[in-house]
């Protein structure tokens, strides 16, 4: 009773707002009597056979049936659509038998009219009623003559009735009378989420507290004597054997430097030995050498988690206006939400691709176009307007993985970059040769291949610039390509890597391109003087060779273009400071890797999907 309660105030506000006052008093009215306490199995059977059927209101009985068929769409209410469909058949058979026992011919003819095509599609069941119109005396006909009977209607209104009452009464209840019902269970889900976020709250405090014990004993152990002796720069130290050489004793050692003030401008930035888990800042007087793991955690202004996946994320995007979020985990699910309360979730929707989603790219004008790539090669546009597949591509056989699209920030154009499939025990190893297709957004039509060579490694990663007119690609060589988009030709290339080459994208001002390798390495390239190196990290403990057999490492540049967000092997991930004396940050710990990041195209805010099946927003100070 409870539910009907709250669900008859529903309807009374929705009545009032809308300032439907005669069908209040009417509602009201009806409320004060036995009518409307129960799903009225009399009042729709009068309605059907003394309204509808006895006074020719054929659209009006054709509309009743198509809404009961709504309520049956799920694949566990296929027996009783199929019921459904069969009682249809008989109303409507009994709609023609009332006009022609009512001499109402016209009527007939009018039914046929108005119904031939659909009752075209159920040929087998209606060819024979085409001609009954133009036979006289059908009642008399061997093949009509049951329909005429009283028997016959009887078993049709009694089957009409059961079906009803077995239905409503008994297996369904109207959606307005679940709304109670879900209202509570969201409401005991959200204690529950508070109480597990308190419980996660205790556990990540007591995490931190560990973690600050563990440096605190590296210290302690570099003070007994350890640290002087691993100085980096310093030639004449005693080198332990390479099976003692872990990564705690490279991190000790470089947190020695620290403490110790060792001034190491004499040593080389590009020795190609910087210790793991290393950061080198420049300043005018002095290198300082820092690990990620004493970079600061994030300060954070407000989070939201999202658990809508059921697999490991496997990407996640902001949309043009940052206002909405697509996500997609590796089971072929693509989720649109939006992180906050305020913003409307019109475009909110789950799409199923049937196959493992490697690629998502944003129309970059609106949040109307979505562009999902697929591990079989599939390119689907979504409409998130319309909420619906508007173009469904396929690549060519040769070149069956979709591994990045890209939208034009001005034309209506996308390029894919596809490969051929091959063994191999990392991602980039089942990558062969590569493909660069320019495809038009109106005509859903390829325009050009860009040209790569013969035989070209694969590429991995795809960046326009602010116009759109120069686009950046990666590729598994250890190569970056660039591309006159006007021209359709290739401009320039460098190597970039001695390693596969896994992200790409301009830098803040476009004078300068940031690269990520499977090696770990990031580099900042200049665009001006071509092979001079900018900016350089080494973040191979968290994007570590083994981590690339299962994922893509990917980077992303926050919309100021000063800190530079990695993906992750581990359950953190660092930000980079690009510009600026700060060293970098530390993102809140996942439960399990970080497999895609992005930054809001405005805000202070990212976002990063995890094998956890989570995707989380967050917005720092």
């Amino acid at each position: 009773m409870e539910n009907i309660r709250y669900a008859e105030e529903l309807v009374r506000e929705f009545l009032v707002f809308r300032g439907f006052t005669s069908t209040l008093q009417a509602y009201e009215s009806e409320l004060s009597t036995e009518i409307g306490r129960n799903f009225q199995v009399d009042k729709i059977l009068d309605l059907v056979f003394s309204e509808y059927i006895a006074k020719y209101q054929l659209d009006r009985l054709v509309g009743l049936f198509t809404f009961f068929k709504q309520c049956f769409t799920s694949p566990a209410d296929a027996e009783l659509f199929s019921t459904l469909v069969k009682l249809e058949l008989s109303v409507l058979r009994y709609y023609v038998v009332n006009a022609l026992k009512s001499g109402r011919q016209d009527k007939v003819i009018e039914f046929f009219g108005e119904s031939g095509n659909y009752l075209m599609q159920k040929r087998e069941d209606w060819l024979a009623w085409f001609a009954i119109p133009y036979i006289k005396n059908p009642s008399f006909d061997p093949q009509f003559r049951v329909y005429f009977s009283k028997e016959w209607l009887d078993t049709l209104i009694l089957s009409f009735r059961n079906f009803l009452s077995g239905t409503f009464n008994d297996t369904r209840i109207p959606a307005l009378l679940r709304i109670s019902t879900e209202k509570n269970t969201i409401k005991s889900l959200k204690n529950d989420i508070k109480q597990l976020n308190n419980k996660l709250a205790e556990l990540q405090a007591s995490l931190e507290a560990k973690e600050d014990e563990i440096s605190q004993l590296r210290r302690n152990y570099n003070g007994a004597g350890y640290g002087s002796k691993n100085l980096v720069g310093t030639s004449t130290a005693s080198v332990p054997p390479k099976q003692e050489m872990s990564e705690n004793y490279e991190e000790s050692s470089v947190s020695s430097s620290r403490i110790q003030g060792f001034d190491s401008r004499s040593s080389s930035t590009r020795s190609g030995k910087l210790h793991e888990s290393s950061e080198i800042r420049h300043t005018e007087d002095e290198q300082v050498l820092m690990t990620e793991e004493d970079f600061p955690e994030v300060k954070v202004d407000f989070q939201e988690t999202f658990l809508g996946h059921n697999s490991s994320i496997s990407q996640c995007r902001f949309s043009a206006s940052g206002s909405n979020i697509a996500s997609s985990s590796i089971d072929g699910t693509v989720r649109i939400w939006t992180y906050d309360s305020s913003t409307p979730s019109s475009k909110n929707a789950t799409i199923y691709c049937g196959a493992e989603v490697s690629a998502l790219s944003w129309e970059c004008r609106s949040d109307r176009l979505l562009l999902i790539g697929t591990a079989n090669g599939g390119i689907k546009a979504w409409n998130a307007d319309a909420k619906r597949v508007v173009c469904d591509l396929n690549t060519s056989r040769d070149f069956p993985s979709i591994l990045d699209l890209k939208c034009s920030p001005v034309e209506p154009v996308f390029v894919s970059a596809a490969a051929s499939r091959r063994r191999g025990s990392t991602i980039f190893e089942r990558t062969g040769f590569a493909n660069l297709t320019v495809w038009h957004m109106k005509t859903w039509k390829p325009l050009t291949v860009l040209p790569l060579g013969e035989d070209p490694p694969a590429i991995t990663s795809l960046c326009f610039n602010h116009n759109g007119k120069i686009l950046a690609a990666s590729a598994t060589d250890g190569m970056i390509h660039m591309f006159d988009m006007s021209a359709g030709m290739q401009i320039t290339g460098w190597p970039a890597h001695d390693s596969p080459v896994s992200s790409v994208l301009f830098g803040p001002a476009e004078t300068s391109i940031f690269s990520l390798g499977s090696d770990g390495k990031i580099f900042e390239w200049s665009l001006h003087n071509q092979g001079q190196i900018l900016w350089s990290r080494d973040c191979s403990r968290f994007c570590n060779p083994e981590s690339f057999n299962k994922q893509m490492h990917e980077i992303a540049l926050d919309s100021n273009g000063k800190r530079l967000l990695v993906t992750s092997g581990l359950v953190r991930a660092p930000i980079y400071q690009v510009q600026g004396h700060e060293s970098g940050l530390r993102t809140l710990p996942h439960s399990s890797s970080i497999t895609s990041v992005d930054w809001h195209p405005t805000l202070p805010m990212y976002i990063t999907g995890s094998a956890d099946h989570s995707v989380r927003v967050t917005s720092i100070i």
